[in-house]
């Protein structure tokens, strides 16, 4: 007999008029103005005066009777029929019920069975999804038989459609793990999901390694279970994962995302036992209490006061001393320990103040003295959002006076992470050096500390706060010499870049008169492009090279980039003697495009002028349109906080001159924008210069020159 069914799955699809601007892909102005002008748009089917919801199928229909319906993509569309449902809570469940067609077609499809083939119209009843799933996992087949409705309703029966043909497009797995994307990203408004990111989760299996067992015992939606299953079935070897997970819905998708991995490895002939995943709280319900997993990873819920602190004050779990009430993390941490093989180790992502809040420092100071706890590291902010702070990751270890290093502690600062050195390049080269025989420190990065030096009245776990960056060089005394030289000659240039002037009593520039540059757009002389806007589908695009404000006030190569699908069209391209103008400012700064940039797209808040060259100079405009004046004319009154201007130049005038003066002006006004450029290189390299200067005279790999050898100024 199957429970009593959920009705989260029977509710009609209504949206709202913010659903109805994106299924159009317009703003929400339009939708109200859609409402006025059109008798026959669809009146409201609930919601309030103010706030009205509408019949989905209405509203589409209308939407393509009007050809204004958009034409997005399989993925979309199905995201879009999972999103219809509201609370946060049914879209969970449908999420799961889309998760449990996939997993079966995938399963039918690795069988060699053409029944029901991904993409087709024949949708299988409900008992008949959950006895197929109840052949791979009983305990999966319950979470899906709780939320399944006795029969498919129109609503469901057509987001079933849309995700088999998704199926069909990208495979089975592909799509869940889109539609699970797409759900833990809109997930922070809908029901509190903070997901572990793959950067990070990489991160922690670096630290982790590889092991038959591997444990989540706060899994979330299994994001870290299940790179770890991806990880070991690409290397060849067999894993067993197990969760446990306080959220029913959450563990439906972990369970389903673990077996899809799962199936990958039965196909590829990988002797690895199903996943297994239990439902409740991990302290005060442990579903696993005998599990000892050679691997253990979480990113269990911080700062949850109400843990069961009075309800476990003689749990045998607290080897290292009862934690204080306002420290749930260190009864995380020690859960980890109580499931931890001998040979294992147990990676747990936390909040910094657990490294140094008075009330923890003495189960600190016994997981550090006994050897439990092995490395601390500092990861870099924003790595784990919607938290804004770095997080740390703690590394334990079953105490054995054996390992390598086994009374020291490691500390890593990945703070210190670039594009050139990502965090787990960094976390893993100073892991492997530390379990190594020949530990070899990093000053600044990574360093092995003696636990004697941590066992004082603090016991201050901070990485930052034992791996001074002061000793960190980056660059040697030599090359600090070099640069000083460098630095010499730049200064030199700077001189040469500024133009030959002479006071002028009579300039022609003085009498000149002015035309209109508007007028002279009116005429064809001068042209003004913008760039174009952008399809907000979210169809497959491809990626297009375009300038940014910042490429044009420094002369470089475009830097940014946009995503344009088949139907948008090409923006305007930079040919040779193009001028660039920031459409926003404190100051008018064109430029004529550099060589680096012709062929380039404009982005967004830039303006292009095309001048014609047989009656204009391109730097002459650039030069003179840029006139501190020129702002009182040009600028119009800004939205932005910090008092930028909005430049329009069809309001500026420019002097009318013979193009040989121009071309002469032209010049001077090119040396200063190389002056400009070159000033802004010198003022970065001259701070770049002091800073590793000060560093090296710190640490004493430089000393003070005496008067004698001084340079002469």
């Amino acid at each position: 007999m199957r429970k009593a069914r959920s009705t989260a799955a029977s509710s009609e699809a209504t949206l709202t008029a913010s659903d109805i601007a994106r299924l159009a892909n317009v703003g929400r102005a339009a939708v109200s103005n859609w409402r006025r002008r059109y008798a026959d748009f669809p009146a409201p089917a609930g919601g309030t005066p103010a706030s009205p919801s509408f019949d989905a199928g209405e509203i589409t229909d209308w939407l393509r009777r009007h050809g204004r319906l958009h034409q997005a993509g399989t993925a979309h569309w199905a995201w879009r029929h999972i999103e219809s449902h509201q609370p946060a809570s049914q879209i969970s469940d449908v999420l799961g019920i889309a998760g449990a067609l996939l997993l079966v077609r995938a399963d039918r499809a690795g069988q060699g069975s053409n029944q029901a083939a991904p993409g087709s119209n024949d949708l299988p009843t409900p008992g008949q999804l959950v006895d197929h799933l109840r052949t791979l996992d009983p305990g999966l087949a319950t979470l899906i038989d709780d939320v399944l409705p006795r029969q498919w309703t129109p609503q469901l029966a057509t987001l079933l459609h849309t995700v088999d043909e998704l199926g069909s497009e990208q495979g089975a797995e592909a799509a869940f793990e889109h539609l699970h994307h797409r759900y833990v990203t809109s997930a922070h408004s809908l029901s509190g999901l903070a997901g572990t990111p793959d950067a990070v989760a990489d991160v922690m299996l670096t630290l982790a390694g590889s092991g038959a067992h591997v444990f989540d015992f706060a899994s979330g939606t299994g994001s870290i279970l299940r790179m770890a299953a991806d990880r070991a079935l690409r290397d060849g070897t067999a894993i067993r994962c197990y969760a446990q997970e306080i959220n029913p819905q959450y563990a439906m998708i972990t369970l389903l995302r673990l077996w899809f991995v799962h199936l990958r490895a039965r196909q590829a002939r990988h002797d690895a036992e199903p996943p297994v995943v239990h439902i409740g709280d991990s302290l005060l319900a442990d579903g696993l209490p005998d599990l000892r997993a050679e691997v253990v990873v979480a990113n269990f819920p911080f700062g949850v006061h109400d843990w069961g602190h009075d309800r476990l004050a003689y749990d045998p779990r607290w080897t290292y001393g009862l934690p204080p009430r306002t420290e749930p993390e260190l009864a995380w941490v020690q859960h980890a320990m109580a499931h931890l093989s001998p040979s294992g180790t147990a990676v747990v992502l936390m909040p910094p103040a657990a490294a140094s809040r008075p009330a923890g420092r003495r189960v600190r100071a016994e997981l550090i003295r006994h050897g439990a706890l092995r490395a601390v590291v500092a990861l870099p902010a924003g790595m784990m959002p919607p938290a804004g702070i770095g997080l740390h990751i703690w590394v334990l270890a079953q105490p054995d006076p054996h390992r390598p290093h086994a009374g020291e502690l490691l500390m890593v600062d990945a703070t210190t992470a670039s594009a050139d050195r990502p965090p787990n390049e960094i976390v893993g080269s100073a892991w492997d050096s530390y379990r190594s025989d020949q530990y070899t420190e990093l000053p600044g990065v990574h360093r092995a500390l003696p636990v004697i030096d941590l066992l004082d009245d603090q016991v201050d776990l901070t990485p930052q706060r034992h791996l001074p960056q002061g000793n960190a060089l980056a660059i040697s005394p030599a090359q600090v010499l070099a640069g000083i030289a460098d630095f010499g000659k730049l200064l030199d240039r700077l001189k040469r870049t500024l133009p030959a002037v002479q006071e002028a009593p009579e300039a022609p520039l003085r009498e000149a008169p002015q035309a209109d540059i508007a007028d002279l757009i009116r005429s064809g002389s001068i042209t003004v492009h913008r760039a174009v806007s952008r399809s907000r589908s979210t169809a497959a695009a491809a990626s297009t090279a375009v300038l940014t404000v910042a490429d044009v006030l420094s002369g470089g190569p475009a830097t940014g980039s946009t995503a344009r699908t088949a139907a948008d069209g090409s923006g305007p391209e930079v040919l040779p003697g193009d001028v660039l103008i920031p459409a926003i400012g404190h100051t008018i700064s064109a430029r004529v495009a550099t060589a680096d940039q012709v062929g380039a797209e404009i982005g967004p808040g830039i303006q292009l002028l095309r001048v014609d060259t047989t009656r204009f100079d391109p730097w002459f405009v650039a030069g003179v349109i840029s006139r501190t004046d020129n702002l009182r004319v040009a600028g119009r009154a800004s939205s932005t906080a910090n008092g930028a201007l909005r430049i329009d130049v069809r309001r500026l005038t420019i002097p009318v001159l013979p193009l040989h003066q121009q071309q002469a002006y032209g010049q001077a006004f090119r040396q200063l924008a190389e002056f400009r450029n070159t000033l802004e290189q010198a003022a970065a390299a001259g701070a770049a210069l002091a800073r590793e200067v000060g560093d090296n005279l710190v640490v004493g790999t430089l000393g003070i020159a005496s008067p004698s050898s001084a340079r002469p100024a």
